[in-house]
């Protein structure tokens, strides 16, 4: 948490600011261009990762699918991580998030813009309810992206265990799925440190549907989840 007051701290004169203006992209999210938006998202983030010592390091955008919509689908360190991925995503894109973050201050404002989706782990009818009204987004041209491990993982650059269930949104609109590789995004809001962190992200290569067509929703998640943690540990060796 100290982290996070620093960034409002060294940010202060722009916060009300930038506060109003996401109230009011949130309030006329239907009516504001996605450029517009993800112009705003980028200027605030990059404000605060400066007043926070983060930088963010990212690769591998030419691998991101211009031509069609797709869906990210990153392991899960921490808040940071949504953050970290607009900052480098060459695509504006929403999200599927857990219910909790409904409520988390200038987050939830960000979600709200993006046209996120909350979805309740509890309640499996809501669930899939998400899972059907995600992929008819996804088929009518939007970009989504969504967290396979549900929760955070405690081991910090070690992915847990990636879920089937959050892919049946990109098995059912057929969609590319593009893995993509978070490094560090833990040590910027889930460590009581404000010492200098670098983030690292990297977008892998994608998974057509001809490419994953003939696997269970598991063998792919299994699949995924294994490309993830391979470039995690080619990242961590390069340094």
């Amino acid at each position: 948490m100290k982290r996070i007051w620093m960034m409002v701290i060294k940010n202060i004169a722009m916060v009300p600011y930038w506060y109003l203006k996401l109230c009011y992209y949130a309030w006329n999210s239907k009516r504001i261009p996605e450029e517009k938006k993800f112009a705003l998202f980028r200027e605030i983030i990059e404000k605060a990762n400066r007043g926070g010592n983060v930088t963010v390091r990212s690769y591998g955008a030419e691998h991101v699918p211009r031509d069609q919509s797709f869906i990210y689908v990153p392991n899960h360190q921490g808040l940071y991580d949504v953050l970290a991925i607009l900052s480098g995503s060459p695509c504006f894109f929403s999200v599927v998030m857990k219910k909790e973050l409904e409520h988390v201050p200038f987050l939830n404002k960000i979600f709200q813009i993006m046209g996120a989706y909350s979805m309740d782990r509890e309640d499996v009818r809501q669930a899939m309810k998400v899972i059907v009204t995600v992929s008819q987004e996804i088929s009518s041209g939007k970009n989504f992206l969504i967290f396979p491990e549900g929760t955070r993982s405690k081991k910090q650059n070690t992915v847990g265990q990636f879920k089937g269930g959050s892919f049946k949104c990109a098995t059912k609109a057929k969609c590319p799925i593009v893995p993509v590789a978070i490094v560090n995004a833990y040590k910027v809001f889930d460590t009581n440190s404000v010492k200098p962190v670098t983030v690292t992200i990297q977008y892998l290569e994608p998974l057509y549907y001809e490419d994953y067509k003939m696997m269970k929703t598991n063998e792919i998640a299994e699949l995924v989840g294994k490309k993830i943690q391979e470039a995690i540990r080619k990242i961590e060796k390069n340094g």
